[in-house]
């Protein structure tokens, strides 16, 4: 469902289409007087957003990774929230770029979706005025990319900057895990990241998961913190260096995108995020196929408190010939896979799903942080007040959805952040997480 249409600038009075810039001419006037004004007497470094000195060898090696990665567009369209989408050929994407990609053919032909066996059909879901309703993206108010191009959200020097590093630009940091029952996820875990999450068993085999996710814009105190509700798909060692994770839901990080708005995105690694993997599409990996949905951009409408409420349906399944893990958005829109080719063991089956909600906790005035967590309110708030995700399902080796009849659930800190599940047959497996963070109990 789309949201009424909000207005927005064009570029250089092309207000109508959304038409922008192509990206050659987007990069910031700033970067380019320390690129080449050097010679000349001109400006040779810049402030970055916190007021840090940038030097012209830094800025040069950014401009060289943002060549890369921002590909030439047929098209650009400039949201009314300031993204620019890049309309790439599909041929073109960064995706292509990764070594191990380099003799990939696209899949043109998606796998079946997987579907309900005719024995345990689907439950009789909520649906109607009265229910959630679904979110879209914020930039289909100005425009659509054509066939054959994929919408790919535009990179910038700032975006880069706000980044502990260019290294560490669009990575999750490397997680240490704590000593805990080995049958536990494993994003319980150190560098102040935590949880309210459901999750499955480590014994199963399972090819691939699904819920629908409520969508809010929890607030967030720190520009390095985030919030994001989401869904792992896991498989590997949870205590060692070989972990494989699928991971995709919305989240609000404004060191990522440079603002608190809740965006849709991706995440995958194939060696507990140490050096493979990324958001969205910022390094070469998940191939996108549709050229309607952008990872990465705003999603709009939003939940709003004791009113309407908004979410969005992730799938994520195993095409059972290819290997490629594919990803669906909302009911029936596939938005492309991640290559079998990245993973090891992933390229098999799954042993575990998590579905819930992280944040990032850095203590930075030496008391817990505020940064809220779904819609920042605890989950015994129930509907309308609390984020929920409901109808968890998995996938089965023969390509067949069932409802999760069987889930754990875990939250570090139950006075900062919490979680209860339970179910019936509107929304089968279902949830309410989240909270305030900082309060009287969570000090």
């Amino acid at each position: 469902m789309e949201a009424a249409a909000a207005s927005g600038k064009g570029w250089r009075g092309r207000r109508q289409t959304g038409d922008c810039c192509p990206p050659t001419l987007a990069l910031p006037f700033l970067l380019l007087v320390a690129l080449l004004g050097g010679a000349a007497g001109g400006v040779s470094a810049i402030n970055d957003t916190y007021g840090r000195r940038v030097g012209t060898l830094k800025l040069a090696r950014i401009h060289r990774h943002l060549v890369r990665i921002n590909k030439p567009a047929v098209r650009s369209i400039e949201s009314p929230d300031g993204d620019l989408i890049d309309c790439v050929h599909r041929h073109k994407q960064p995706a292509l770029d990764h070594p191990l990609l380099k003799d990939h053919k696209i899949q043109r032909v998606p796998p079946p979706r997987p579907r309900w066996k005719p024995d345990r059909g689907p439950r009789n879901y909520t649906d109607g005025n009265s229910g959630p309703r679904g979110a879209w993206q914020t930039w289909h108010h100005v425009g659509h990319c054509p066939k054959g191009t994929v919408p790919i959200r535009r990179s910038t020097v700032g975006d880069v900057l706000r980044a502990k590093s260019l290294y560490h630009f669009g990575k999750k940091q490397r997680r240490l895990p704590l000593a805990r029952n080995m049958e536990a996820p494993d994003v319980v875990s150190g560098n102040g990241h935590e949880h309210a999450i459901a999750y499955t068993g480590s014994s199963q085999e399972v090819y691939g998961a699904k819920a629908t996710i409520n969508v809010w814009d929890p607030s967030i105190q720190g520009s390095n913190e985030f919030s994001l509700s989401q869904i792992w798909v896991l498989s590997g060692s949870f205590d060692g260096s070989d972990l494989n994770s699928i991971e995709a839901g919305w989240q609000v990080s404004p060191e990522l995108y440079g603002d608190s708005r809740p965006r849709l995105f991706t995440y995958w690694t194939s060696d507990a995020y140490q050096a493979t993997g990324c958001y969205n599409l910022l390094c070469s990996g998940f191939v996108q196929t549709n050229n309607r949905i952008a990872i990465g951009a705003a999603i709009s409408p939003v939940s709003s408190f004791s009113s309407n409420q908004f979410d969005i349906t992730i799938l994520i399944w195993k095409d059972p010939k290819l290997g490629n893990w594919w990803m669906g958005f909302g009911d029936n829109t596939l938005v492309g896979y991640w290559p079998a080719e990245l993973f090891t063991h992933l390229a098999d089956h799954a042993t575990m799903v998590e579905w819930g909600g992280e944040v990032v906790n850095t203590r930075s005035n030496g008391e817990h942080t505020a940064t809220q967590m779904g819609s920042g309110h605890f989950a015994e708030a129930g509907f309308g007040q609390a984020s929920y995700f409901r109808n968890l399902e998995i996938v089965d080796a023969d390509n067949s959805l069932s409802a999760v009849e069987s889930i754990s659930t875990l939250a570090e800190n139950t006075s900062c952040y919490n979680i209860r599940s339970d179910a019936n047959n509107d929304w089968g497996t279902y949830f309410y997480f989240g909270g305030p963070g900082n309060n009287p109990k969570c000090p």
